[in-house]
């Protein structure tokens, strides 16, 4: 496989296969983040994908039960190119059980209802979306273009299309002074959606990442370890959801999962034992190559 480098995938996708699809993302502008900014935007060929696809089958042989495609937004390309890509991956792979990709609101809200039934249909199983916050105010500052409506708009299209939806949320983007509205706008948001999955990721400065200059000049600042569990703790407390909660991430603090509403008491539970620890006992601020 040819990859241009860097490539991310989320941590539930450790064991997939990665293709990728599309360079770079078409949107690029959130404040927070750092991953894509030295990269161009731009689809890749159908025919150079499906050469890659043919390669991952030549050294893995049959022996593939997932693929993720990279980079950011990969649900932009046509929908027939979609479906051609996703057919051919079943073809090649008899055993593939499930298909991912990364989607933002932005770009999902070019998706018809029937765009997306048909994705369903050829495969796709699950879309990794960004949420990030239900808060407007918080969503204007980061430059996520979307408001929560869309959010919530496209979110409920992909689960009445039958596709798994895991939703990310950014502990600590709100700041100080918005980190209680962010928490209990974010837990609406989500009450309103109902995803399959919640995955938390804290919010860690990345020099690349354009919010890291107003850190540097304490425009920006972060939640002490105290501050980002108490506003996990109120996400927690407000969500009214069937789901998945997981913070399946080195970003955060302290790992708190469990399936909703099941698990919420004694999730809580966790996070006030660990309020009674020091702050000093959790991760530093900066993680070095994260």
């Amino acid at each position: 496989m040819r990859y241009e480098e860097p490539v991310y995938r989320p941590p539930s996708e450790a064991n997939s296969i990665l293709i990728q699809a599309t360079i770079g993302c078409p949107h690029n502008k959130c404040t927070f983040c750092g991953m894509y900014k030295g990269k161009k935007f731009r689809i890749r060929k159908v025919a150079d994908i499906k050469k890659d696809i043919l390669t991952a089958r030549q050294f893995y042989n049959d022996d593939i039960e997932s693929i993720f495609f990279p980079d950011g937004n990969t649900i932009i390309m046509k929908t027939a190119e979609l479906e051609e890509i996703f057919r051919f991956c079943y073809e090649v792979f008899p055993g593939l059980r499930r298909l991912t990709l990364y989607a933002s609101a932005k770009f999902l809200k070019f998706k018809t209802q029937e765009d997306l039934r048909r994705l369903r249909q050829s495969g796709l199983k699950r879309i990794h979306k960004g949420l990030e916050s239900g808060n407007d105010e918080v969503l204007r500052r980061i430059q996520k273009g979307a408001d929560s409506k869309l959010m919530i708009e496209t979110a409920k299209r992909v689960k009445d299309a039958g596709i798994e939806l895991s939703e990310y949320v950014l502990v600590g983007i709100a700041g100080k002074d918005l980190s209680k509205e962010h928490s209990i706008d974010t837990a609406k948001v989500l009450n309103e959606i109902d995803p399959d999955y919640i995955r938390l990721r804290t919010w860690v400065p990345v020099p690349n990442a354009p919010l890291y200059k107003d850190y540097e000049k304490g425009e920006f600042q972060l939640l002490t370890p105290h501050q980002a569990l108490q506003e996990t703790k109120t996400l927690l407390e407000n969500l009214k959801v069937t789901g998945l909660f997981l913070s399946d991430h080195i970003s955060n603090f302290v790992n708190i999962s469990g399936q909703l509403p099941r698990d919420k008491k004694s999730m809580l539970s966790k996070i006030d034992e660990a309020l009674k620890f020091d702050e000093n006992c959790f991760r530093p601020a900066i993680i070095e190559n994260l």
